[in-house]
């Protein structure tokens, strides 16, 4: 081998290094860039459907005044925050929507949970879950969402399952328990 073949593969390392690094630079910005676009259209399509459904009432934007609150950090040490949609009647809160989550028979289940300021469970919307159709996908149906209605929103809420969705009931059940315990705990900043 003669110096040029190695000078050679030295260009070629340090072209390759350059177009790696413009390209890493390139999809960080780009992840930056569409995280809040995505963000949106998440809760816009998602989870919007779910809080019109347990708020009622309100003269603001629950989707647009919604806010965040920082819960501590996951064991990786990444933030986990509380999403919180409230419902105003002039400047002030009487109810707000949180996501709980619980685990169903085939993966997680996602619930939208409407909590009054005197503590009472508006109404829970399901915004997504694997449940099997026909079966478990029962719990989306509002003669069993509407079962949660008027509870106290306090950890230990619990209604009759689903028959034959036992795995299913108790993922929502689990959500709406998440969801409400959020609310207590946090009250004074989310009221």
């Amino acid at each position: 081998m003669g110096g040029g073949s190695v000078r050679d593969i030295l260009r070629m390392i340090v072209v390759l290094t350059i177009i790696g690094a413009v390209s890493g630079l390139a999809l960080a910005a780009m992840k930056r860039l569409t995280a809040g676009p995505i963000e949106y259209q998440t809760i816009k399509f998602v989870k919007e459907p779910a809080v019109k459904k347990v708020l009622t009432g309100y003269d603001n934007d629950p989707i647009l005044d919604r806010k965040k609150l920082e819960l501590g950090a996951d064991p990786q040490g990444r933030p986990v925050e509380l999403t919180v949609f409230p419902a105003k009647k002039g400047d002030e809160i009487f109810a707000v929507a949180v996501e709980g989550a619980g685990k169903g028979f085939h993966g997680p289940i996602g619930v939208m949970v409407g909590v009054s300021k005197e503590g009472k469970i508006l109404d829970i919307g399901i915004t997504s879950h694997s449940e099997t159709p026909g079966i478990g996908s029962r719990v989306t149906e509002t003669s069993y969402t509407d079962r949660y209605r008027g509870l106290p929103a306090k950890k230990g809420v619990t209604v009759d399952a689903v028959s034959g969705a036992t795995y299913s009931s108790k993922g929502v059940v689990a959500a709406v328990n998440e969801a409400a315990e959020l609310v207590e705990k946090f009250r004074e900043e989310i009221f």
